[in-house]
């Protein structure tokens, strides 16, 4: 018996348009088969494809049921004929890339590194070139076998776009005991967010369920119906006008968390349009006349900034550093030359002590 939500996982979904160059199957229905759904018959006839992946080639027509086309949810009756076209299945062999990695430590156990932008952690779906795993794959012989098919070494992910500190794993001991340890949230981990505004509280825990968005799958969303416990706290770290940067740490690992949970409170991640946030110009920061200019930054503005962990072998508490990345330093620097928080003269401050005095209930007396 086939576990369809291990299968639906780990099976890639074909594109819209990919096309389906297989030739036609014909299949007639027993008389044992009665009313039942043609994607579970089909998933049970070729259970080397994920039902979700069925599911889609039913969606682009490519089913019929006594020539015409049906939905996922047709009951199927015996005698019917059935005629499909599969497409190719996916491969499961990870293509070594010649992708740059920033290295920041390696030994027997593990790799460190520092995650570049735009660049997804392992593939999927028709992201199968360029991802972290295409270059540790081509830079690595030993890596483990990963949480799941196409991600070897990898115990954890950063989104595309943010950059950072992560850990990979290059043997099954190792991954095992740094697996075990994001699982049972004994990881440390802080990240640099830029942020617009700044929050009242410079400080503070957000303690908000998260879920699929109900309305773009792609999108998540604060879910008190099915959200899970999702816990994030941030500190307020440097204030500028219109901006902040902000340091934050997680207790759970839900996607999309910090960007979502920001953006909640009312303070979207700098360029993060999925969730509120804007793209930064330079005339803005600089008060000048509109332009046409590139933006400051060109992704999320977020960044791993630590890591912590138990050492697989030597137990010892271990802790990594990424340095910001140049988009991010260089949205700081004009942040400090353009839109530094301006402090009050102790003469203005004292004015604005004075007026913020309760009055006096009767005059003074000469």
């Amino acid at each position: 018996m086939s576990n369809d939500k291990t299968t639906e996982n780990n099976g890639l979904i074909p594109d819209e348009d990919q096309e389906l160059t297989s030739e036609p199957l014909i299949l007639n229905v027993g008389t044992a088969i009665k009313q039942r759904r043609i994607d579970k018959y089909l998933h049970g006839r070729f259970s080397n494809y994920s039902r979700v992946m069925l599911q889609t080639i039913i969606k682009q027509g490519c089913v019929k049921v006594n020539d015409k086309p049906v939905k996922q949810s047709f009951k199927l009756s015996p005698g019917d004929k059935i005629e499909l076209t599969l497409p190719p299945l996916p491969t499961k062999e990870i293509l070594p890339e010649d992708i740059p990695l920033n290295i920041i430590y390696e030994d027997e156990d593990v790799i460190i590194l520092n995650k570049q932008a735009d660049m997804i952690v392992h593939p999927a779906r028709s992201h199968t070139h360029g991802t972290l795993v295409n270059g540790l794959v081509y830079y690595c012989n030993n890596l483990s076998s990963g949480l799941g098919e196409y991600r070897p070494g990898i115990v954890h992910r950063l989104d595309k776009n943010t950059t950072g500190v992560m850990v990979v794993t290059k043997n099954e001991v190792a991954q095992w005991k740094i697996a075990k340890q994001f699982e049972n949230r004994q990881t440390k981990k802080s990240y640099l967010a830029i942020v617009q505004g700044c929050p009242d509280l410079t400080a503070d825990r957000i303690n908000e369920p998260l879920g699929v968005h109900p309305k773009a799958r792609e999108r998540y969303a604060v879910r008190y119906d099915i959200g899970k416990e999702s816990i994030t706290f941030y500190e307020v770290i440097e204030v500028f006008k219109g901006y902040c940067m902000m340091r934050v740490k997680i207790m759970t690992g839900r996607t999309h968390q910090i960007r979502v949970h920001l953006s909640h409170i009312g303070h979207p991640i700098v360029a993060d349009d999925m969730y509120g946030g804007q793209f930064v110009y330079p005339w803005q920061l600089k008060y000048a006349e509109s332009a046409i200019e590139e933006p400051v930054i060109n992704r999320v503005a977020l960044h791993a900034n630590t890591l912590e962990f138990t050492h697989p072998t030597t137990g010892q508490q271990v802790k990594f550093e990424a340095p910001l990345p140049p988009d991010m330093q260089n949205l700081l620097a004009m942040l400090r030359k353009y839109r530094e928080k301006t402090k009050p003269t102790p003469e203005a401050a004292s004015q604005d002590q004075r007026q913020n005095q309760p009055p006096l209930k009767h005059p003074p007396h000469k």
